[in-house]
């Protein structure tokens, strides 16, 4: 079951890095001075990509439990 775990291990990573990304949006929304509506709509653009991103850190994480459980 090891190839589990590195699989495993490399969707977390892919997760955290569409996390990082969506973060560095969100700054940059932030930084940019929009009026209040502006910057809602930019952050209903970045959320699905955080919950995406975050989706597969926890399904990559469960992956590495499970191979680790049956190794």
């Amino acid at each position: 079951m090891e190839w589990l775990v590195w699989t495993g291990a490399a969707i977390s990573v892919l997760g955290l890095l569409g996390i990082a990304l969506s973060v560095v949006q969100v700054v940059r929304a932030k930084r940019a001075g929009l009026d209040d509506d502006a910057l809602r709509a930019r952050l209903n653009r970045v959320l699905p990509l955080n919950l995406g991103a975050l989706f597969l850190s926890v399904i990559g994480l469960m992956m590495v439990v499970v191979g680790v459980l049956l190794a």
